[in-house]
């Protein structure tokens, strides 16, 4: 008796809480979906790309190096405050630089992976053979 009216509380509070925030909600469910549309479509775009490989190699390789941060410092000439840009503890002067060498980052890891690339095709083969 008293378990079924818990029971029963528990399930109009969840309820209340779905109401007020069903929203939010139905919008995180409709972006969720969205992202999964655009990654359905990915995947069948790529099917037909023959530069799919290195576009998720680079996207793999970026994800690995961390972004440009700005910062601002006082200026000991002017005394005044100036913009910064850091990539991994270097200050750069403008953004165009520290992305350039960023992008530099992104490349030698993919180059790394292509490096690499034989050597596992070739472990993976001879690991088949043992099957």
């Amino acid at each position: 008796m008293v378990r079924d009216l818990l029971t029963a509380c528990a399930f109009i509070a969840v309820m209340i809480l779905v109401y007020r925030y069903h929203r939010d909600i139905m919008a995180a469910l409709a972006r969720f979906d969205a992202r999964n549309v655009k990654r359905i479509e990915d995947e069948q775009r790529d099917r037909t790309d023959p530069i799919a490989h290195f576009r998720h190699t680079l996207k793999v390789a970026e994800e690995q190096v961390e972004d440009v941060s700005e910062i601002t410092v006082p200026d000991n000439r002017l005394g005044t405050d100036v913009v910064r840009y850091v990539f991994e503890g270097e200050q750069f002067t403008s953004r165009f630089e520290a992305e350039r060498v960023r992008a530099e980052k992104i490349r030698n890891i993919a180059r790394g992976f292509y490096v690499e690339l034989p050597r596992a095709l070739a472990a993976r083969k001879s690991d088949d053979k043992l099957n």
